[in-house]
């Protein structure tokens, strides 16, 4: 098993801070009396004495199963989670990684491994200059360094695991923002306070482009023989971009990634219940897999939860 804003206002109030500025000055005064620049420490300290500032966290829980019909898990998971900064100047930072193999001689279980930790050490080692010190920035846009991990993926996964695949989806937040790569049918929702689940992401399957289509219900889909075919899949055939958008974090609510196992035999319903009853995070994606498995436990089950605090 594998267990892998600021506003601008902000910005600008701490960039002003420190600038040299002219003291307006009585007739008969110097003019070119500038102040002293304060350090980011010493800003910080007289912000404090006004302002009480509680950093947004992330809460985040995960669990996995291999399923009732299953003698080995082809799934893999990864979670990653930091506070970038202090004080005021701090903001979460996160990864959260889903993938799930395809592919037999045990092969599903390798390319969904290596996927994951290939898009995690890229992603973990562009970020380190940011982890190391807030203050830094990123030298490439933040979709392009997404895009990029993926493809090393794809060739990290055609030599490991030849003849194999897997699904990916991958969210990556920093402070407010999510932004999300993703390729196969594993999914990334939305789960708002008020019952609403939605789908973040768009399933590479055939059932799911027959249905776009108007070919087929989503009734049809659900039984469709070939519901599990996918069209796009990372380390099988000549690659293919994977989806990459940003969006907020949802907020106030949750953001949940699962793999087929789940979202295939538990109804949204079912989702937001078993989310909104637990006691905790944690508890709430072990009730998630139970439910799984209640439902028969199909396929692998892997889940996992994140929940931005503020």
């Amino acid at each position: 098993m594998n267990r892998l804003k600021k506003e601008r206002s902000v910005k600008s109030f701490f960039k002003n801070l420190g600038r040299q500025k002219k003291i307006p000055t009585e007739i008969g005064l110097d003019q070119n009396i500038t102040t002293t620049p304060l350090s980011g420490l010493q800003i910080q300290a007289e912000i404090s004495k006004y302002i009480h500032y509680e950093p947004s966290q992330l809460v985040v829980g995960c669990g996995q199963s291999v399923g009732k019909q299953r003698d080995h898990n082809e799934d893999s998971l990864f979670t990653f989670t930091i506070t970038l900064g202090n004080g005021i100047n701090s903001q979460p930072f996160g990864l959260y990684i889903i993938a799930d193999g395809m592919g037999g001689h045990q092969y599903g279980e390798v390319a969904s491994n290596v996927a994951i930790r290939t898009v995690a050490s890229y992603l973990i080692r562009k970020f380190h200059p940011i982890i190391a010190d807030a203050s830094v920035t990123l030298d490439e846009p933040l979709q392009e360094i997404m895009q990029n991990a993926v493809k090393e993926a794809q060739h990290a996964v055609m030599k490991a695991a030849p003849g194999s695949g897997t699904t990916l989806t991958a969210v990556l937040i920093l402070g407010q923002q999510m932004t999300i790569a993703h390729i196969g049918d594993s999914r990334a929702y939305s789960v708002q306070p008020d019952g609403r689940v939605s789908i973040l992401t768009r399933d590479h399957s055939l059932v799911r482009r027959l249905e776009e289509l108007g070919q087929i219900t989503s009734d049809e889909a659900a039984i469709h023989p070939q519901r599990n075919v996918l069209y796009r899949a990372l380390g099988q055939g000549e690659f293919l971009e994977a989806d990459i958008f940003t969006a907020p974090v949802p907020q106030p609510g949750y953001l949940f990634l699962c793999s087929d196992g789940l979202w295939g035999v538990v109804s949204d319903a079912e989702i937001f219940r078993h989310i909104s009853e637990a006691k905790n995070i944690q508890s709430a994606c072990q009730n998630l897999v139970a439910a799984a498995n209640a439902a028969g436990g199909p396929d692998n089950i892997s889940v996992v939860l994140v929940q931005l605090l503020s």
